[in-house]
């Protein structure tokens, strides 16, 4: 397989982790929440609105801490991880072993979406590659060890965890390298 490098420019990009509070993915969020709080007042009364409102923010005290220690591990990692280690190991020229990097890591972070995702921007910020981030990304939501051994194996029988984990192996490196291929 050759060396591809991965091309987008980790420069002149913005960190994942920056962006602006009402940007469209804010809107689109707003306009879905709007829509379905409209629909469940006009089928079970603004009431149930009002209950379903305040029972999450119940939730949201509970994720918050969660949330911020993601955030801290991932304001972390700029910090200690020098850039040019970063950008050695799994910035735009890191190629190949860059996309083997960030699936091993992908697999082996375990922590649900409240730390995968922020540690995804610190890496940004710290000089990843986005098609590095691509790999990681999938490679925890396919691969993810803590996962696949607590949950899968404790419900699933072994033959088929371990056809599906063989399965999937290689779509992390093969999702990275198509983003690389798709930033070119």
């Amino acid at each position: 397989m050759t060396q591809v490098p991965l091309q987008d420019d980790a420069e002149s990009d913005p960190p994942l982790g920056r962006q602006t509070s009402f940007d469209s993915s804010f809107f689109i969020l707003l306009v879905i929440a709007c829509a379905a709080a409209s629909a469940v007042a006009w089928t079970k009364g603004p009431t149930r609105v009002l209950e379903i409102a305040l029972s999450y923010l119940g939730f949201l005290a509970v994720l918050s801490p969660k949330v911020l220690c993601g955030f801290f591990i991932a304001a972390a990692v700029p910090v200690l991880i020098p850039r040019e280690t970063m950008i050695r190991w799994v910035g735009r020229e890191s190629g190949n072993r860059g996309l083997f990097a960030a699936t091993a890591a992908g697999a082996l972070v375990p922590g649900g979406p409240m730390m995968i995702f922020p540690i995804a921007a610190g890496f940004r910020a710290a000089g990843a590659s986005v098609a590095v981030l691509v790999a990681f990304v999938v490679s925890w939501s396919l691969l993810g060890l803590n996962r696949t051994v607590i949950w899968e194996m404790s419900f699933l029988q072994i033959d088929f965890v371990l056809l599906r984990v063989l399965i999937c192996l290689p779509l992390p490196f093969l999702a990275g390298w198509a983003a690389a291929r798709v930033l070119r």
